[in-house]
């Protein structure tokens, strides 16, 4: 019988994680699930086209934890945000029952804190419109684990997502693209779901953010202003705002470029007129509410 509400009240975690060479990082980030107070259900590492001792590290990981999988890939050995990282979560995804109530995309080089996962639930459980909830990237400076303040507080990291299976649903799962990480937060909102960032997990981001990327991932931030339809003004906007962020007047111009770029080519927008409408009138909301 206490089984049986036991499994009620327990939601079912399933996590996808994408590896390229992460011989350095992987093995703390499985043992930090390993030490979570509720564990995760299944755990699949995609090893996308590692040339390290990623695998042999996640074979030994393998026996140690029952519901970790691995699964092997092979694509481009080029370091770039979007399609690349989203194939590798299909990959992982696809070997994957339904059975999970919650369904988490994470990177390989995050050390999470004993309560992660158990504060999640948590928060699901306790909002039904909730849809997406994270905690935040911390990374180390000057021996100091300090916020990675790249994006606003209410924006839900791409190395830390969890998703109701509802939402993830109804958003159409994740976009095969850079930026997916902001469009799956939008087209939440758009159906009317809630987010949520806890202030309180503070997660060990090993790596910063970008770190490995080179000029054409520039570039491609430009395009995925586009493709979401942003319009000139607005991307000129965001593409200030994130250059300052990095502190590089050229990163603002690769932005733009990226932009200028798309448009002149053209390039298909991964959102419906509609959604763009909505997304831009939140954004202007948002840059007025801060201005005035």
């Amino acid at each position: 019988m206490w089984n049986f509400y036991i499994e009620i009240l327990i939601m079912n975690i399933y996590i996808v994680i994408p590896a390229h060479n992460e011989e350095e990082t992987i093995r703390l980030t499985i043992d930090s699930l390993a030490n979570q107070s509720v564990l995760p259900k299944k755990v699949v590492v995609v090893n996308d086209n590692s040339t390290d001792g990623t695998q042999r590290i996640l074979e030994d990981l393998s026996t140690k934890y029952l519901w970790l999988s691995i699964v092997n890939s092979k694509s481009s050995e080029a370091h770039l945000p979007g399609t690349k990282i989203i194939n590798a979560f299909y990959k992982g995804f696809d070997t994957l029952d339904e059975d999970y109530d919650i369904i988490c995309k994470f990177d390989a080089d995050l050390i999470f804190p004993p309560n992660y996962l158990e504060t999640l639930v948590d928060h699901f459980k306790a909002n039904e419109a909730l849809g997406m909830a994270a905690g935040f990237c911390y990374i180390k400076k000057d021996n100091n684990w300090t916020i990675e303040g790249l994006t606003e507080k209410d924006h839900i990291r791409g190395a830390l997502k969890a998703y109701r299976k509802a939402c993830f649903l109804d958003i159409g799962k994740l976009k095969r693209a850079m930026g997916w990480d902001t469009i799956d937060e939008l087209l939440a909102l758009y159906f009317d779901w809630q987010l949520k960032t806890d202030e309180s997990l503070h997660v060990k981001h090993l790596k910063p953010t970008g770190a490995n990327y080179g000029k054409a991932a520039k570039y491609l931030q430009g395009e995925a202003l586009y493709k979401l339809r942003f319009g000139i003004l607005l991307a000129f906007l965001s593409a200030l705002k994130l250059a300052y962020k990095k502190k590089s007047f050229k990163l603002f111009k690769d932005y733009c470029f990226g932009y200028l770029k798309a448009s002149k080519a053209n390039t298909e927008f991964l959102i419906t007129k509609e959604q763009g409408k909505f997304i831009r009138q939140r954004r202007w909301k948002k840059i007025f509410k801060k201005v005035f």
